[in-house]
């Protein structure tokens, strides 16, 4: 049985969605703040959090890369602007739902994301203890870790996975279409600017070790190694 975490402060709401998801089979735990929900997420393991923005103590915009990579993330937000949208999802959250919505809607949602994470689980794309290398890039899918240059650097889940699929394929030019569906697994939507914004964060991440050349803008295609 899946378990979730709902994090929203307000009470009914929250009750609203607990009932709700129960009602469909899943186990939930309730958190009111920021603060609460960093406590619970340090005790158990929850398969996926349904995160309110606006929270009192932490918030969820700062809860976000805590609970990414590793645990997927369904933003609850009354913001419906499309760079809300691409922060979020720049810094690790699965989707992005605009409030008010419908139960039925977050339902299918959650099953997408729980079927998702469960053929990540049950299919390993690559061999136990593969190490990617690339110029000075090591790349270690079991911990989620990039060092360039001997330098860790560190990288949300949606990062790390286009940097994976750029050095498992280090001579083709992936085009930003290509690059989305495989990272989110949906259809990609040709006025998004998601991938153009992880490509600028992974190469500031990377200016330290002075390697944030190797990612080659190829002008009216996409993008490639060097």
């Amino acid at each position: 049985m899946n378990h979730i975490l709902i994090v929203e402060d307000d009470a009914e709401n929250n009750q609203i969605l607990r009932e709700y998801l129960e009602s469909h089979g899943y186990t939930c735990t309730q958190a009111f703040s920021g603060s609460e929900a960093k406590l619970l997420f340090s005790m158990q393991k929850f398969d996926l959090i349904l995160l309110d923005l606006m929270l009192p103590g932490i918030t969820g915009q700062e809860l976000v890369p805590l609970f990414s990579p590793g645990t997927p993330v369904i933003v609850m937000s009354a913001k419906s602007s499309l760079d809300s949208k691409v922060e979020l999802l720049s810094a690790g959250a699965e989707d992005y739902i605009c409030k008010p919505f419908d139960l039925p809607e977050l339902l299918v949602r959650i099953q997408v994301q729980l079927r998702r994470q469960a053929r990540k689980e049950d299919i390993p794309a690559h061999p136990e203890g593969t190490i990617y290398h690339y110029r000075e890039w090591d790349l270690n899918p079991d911990t989620l870790e990039l060092k360039a240059c001997g330098i860790p650097v560190t990288l949300t889940k949606h990062e790390f996975l286009i940097l994976e699929l750029m050095i498992r394929n280090p001579r083709r030019v992936f085009s930003k279409q290509m690059i989305y569906e495989y990272v989110w697994g949906e259809e990609y939507l040709a006025e998004d600017k998601t991938i153009n914004v992880h490509i600028s964060n992974i190469r500031a991440k990377l200016k330290a070790s002075k390697t944030d050349s190797y990612i080659q803008t190829v002008w009216g295609m996409g993008f490639k190694l060097t």
